[in-house]
């Protein structure tokens, strides 16, 4: 029963393939219970010959004739046939399954989402007519419809992976590659890059909510117009503009383009690309011990600010959302 347990616990979670929650997502999936079951009905029959060979009792006798009709029968049926028709019945299925996550034309163009890697976090970018949104870590969707994604990398090669709703796709710099995802109704869906791009490779993961349409047209409309400003952060705000605008942006105030865009911060579900979940305090804290949370990523130690710089900037940085 534990054995079991553990076994099952793949079948469930936000990064289950097993679980699919769209229609590329349910192509694999099925693709995958194909292959398993074929997998298993091959092992089984290769098992019971095996058994079935150790239980013969003495050696058949066969004419030199008969040998080279047995040997030829099993290079015929086992190297050729079997193989041919796994390979025919594989891309019968595959195929479909892969078409389902290609961006290819139809009556009406999908949204297009921009997604850009970088060591360890994600860049998510809406281009619109009206206006461009900018977010980090925090990738929304619309329910119900496909969406085209364009993914790219900064530095090194990442991937971008959302196991429920579809395959994974390489992200490499310098070149864009495109994928077409969809969700089935809203949720919550863990992303994780799929390709080893360095040390914090396991804490680079994305946070994907799908929404129904209209609540994902006001969420892009909010984030369109900066930020209201909270009073009583002035000392906050300027230590911002002296210590951080050079590396990260703020709608309204600042125009930094090294690091994630905090425009939205205080709306988002985790800090660090999944490291902290965001609480009351979790910003200060992320600001004093980032290189202990998450050692090597690029943003300097701030050990020039003293505790009470780090803890205002903190709370202002919170108060940061539509």
């Amino acid at each position: 029963m534990v054995l079991l347990s553990l076994a099952l616990a793949g079948c469930g979670g936000d990064h289950s393939i097993l679980d699919p929650a769209g229609p590329a997502a349910r192509g694999v999936a099925w693709l995958w219970w194909g292959m398993l079951t074929a997998f298993t009905l091959v092992f089984l029959m290769v098992v019971g010959l095996w058994l079935a060979a150790f239980r013969r009792r003495g050696h058949p006798v066969r004419s030199a004739a008969q040998e080279r009709r047995l040997g030829l029968g099993w290079i015929l049926g086992g190297g050729i046939l079997l193989p041919g028709v796994s390979i025919l019945l594989l891309l019968a299925v595959g195929v479909p399954a892969g078409q389902r996550l290609l961006p290819l034309p139809g009556v009406e163009a999908p949204r297009v989402i921009e997604v850009i890697g970088h060591q360890w976090w994600w860049e998510v970018r809406y281009p619109h007519a009206e206006g461009e949104v900018v977010t980090a870590n925090h990738l929304a969707m619309p329910a119900g419809e496909p969406v085209d994604f364009h993914v790219t990398g900064a530095d090194v090669i990442h991937a971008f992976w959302v196991p429920r709703l579809g395959g994974k796709i390489d992200m490499l710099p310098g070149r864009v590659n495109r994928i077409r995802l969809e969700a089935d109704e809203p949720g919550v869906f863990g992303a994780q890059c799929a390709e080893f791009c360095g040390a914090q490779h396991a804490h680079m993961q994305l946070h994907v909510e799908a929404m129904e349409r209209d609540d994902f047209a006001a969420w892009l409309e909010a984030r369109r117009r900066p930020p209201p400003q909270a009073e009583g952060h002035d000392t906050a705000r300027e230590a911002f503009g002296e210590h951080c605008a050079r590396c990260h942006r703020v709608e309204g105030l600042a125009e930094g383009t090294g690091g994630p865009d905090l425009s939205d911060i205080g709306s988002r579900a985790t800090l660090g690309a999944g490291v902290l979940a965001l609480e009351e305090g979790a910003i200060a804290r992320w600001l004093a011990e980032h290189q202990t949370l998450k050692p090597g990523n690029r943003m300097p130690a701030h050990d020039h600010l003293d505790a009470e710089t780090l803890e205002a900037l903190g709370a202002w940085l919170e108060t940061l959302r539509p």
